[in-house]
């Protein structure tokens, strides 16, 4: 078996520790300010993670033991390559009306069933915008992950911070009022966003759980696009509820996972083969 040594490296900074083999080459490093954990050579990777753990002990979560790294999954299975919104597509293309149907609509003034969802396919893309921002604080985003053919999670982040997932709402330029049960545009009739949100983080949770064989605990987002004014009352503390910008504060958030545990989830989530019979 390889020996490996730690060594620690300040500079400009940084505080890291260096993991190297016995002839002095460096396989990994660990950042003690983010803790990223970035490994160089993944046939070493659990070794480096065992050697680097007594130093790990300031996170809040307790050591837990994490599976061998998996592979990336193939192409045809890997959500990592889903686009923001890549379920409304086929959706938009299945209900966009003629040409004759569409000019009807314009003249009338009356929105089409299409506008609906191209609204929800904007919005998602914003939120995928705001989202890319946190990569720099070493968080992984996924889109449209499929929980059957008709429903599917706009947004999974997955971080040291823990896993969000998050439903997009675009109701830009109106009035949104949340309660702790119901959600109400411009004071209209209560929507049940916030059930959906509560029901889609608890099948994240068990498909991550039953995927990874460690407790996960998942955080149900409503992000609402650009709206005129967003009011939530103060008694609601399960689900986080903001406009796109406010996903920014969520970028200094850690020890809720591991370096190890982060790589565990999100190789779990990636993997659409994950989340057959989720629902």
């Amino acid at each position: 078996m390889t020996e490996l040594r730690v060594s620690k490296w300040k500079r400009h900074g940084l505080d890291r520790l260096y993991v190297n083999t016995s002839d002095g080459t460096a396989v990994a490093w660990f950042d003690q300010n983010t803790g990223h954990i970035e490994v160089m050579d993944e046939a070493l990777r659990q070794p480096i993670l065992d050697v680097l753990a007594p130093y790990m002990t300031r996170s809040a979560t307790p050591l837990v033991a994490v599976a061998p790294a998996r592979l990336p999954p193939p192409p045809e299975h890997d959500l990592a390559l889903r686009r923001p919104g890549d379920a409304l597509r086929s959706k938009i293309k299945e209900v966009s009306p003629g040409l004759l149907e569409r000019y009807l609509a314009w003249i009338l003034r009356r929105p089409t069933e299409a506008d609906s969802w191209k609204a929800g396919l904007h919005g998602e893309r914003v939120v995928s915008r705001e989202l890319a921002r946190l990569s720099r604080h070493n968080w992984r985003t996924l889109h449209s992950v499929p929980l059957s053919p008709t429903w599917d999670i706009d947004h999974l982040l997955v971080g040291l911070g823990g896993v969000f997932s998050i439903n997009t709402k675009n109701h830009r330029n109106k009035s949104v009022w949340v309660g702790d049960h119901a959600v109400r545009i411009n004071h209209g009739k209560g929507r049940p966003y916030l059930r959906s949100s509560r029901r889609e983080a608890a099948i994240v949770k068990d498909v991550l759980e039953r995927g990874c064989g460690f407790p996960v605990a998942v955080n149900p987002v409503l992000v609402f696009v650009r709206p005129a004014g967003l009011t939530v009352v103060p008694s609601l503390h399960d689900v986080r509820a903001l406009d796109e910008r406010g996903l920014a504060a969520l970028a200094p958030l850690a020890g809720a996972l591991r370096p190890e545990q982060v790589e565990a989830v999100y190789a779990v989530a990636r993997d659409q083969r994950s989340w057959a019979g989720a629902i």
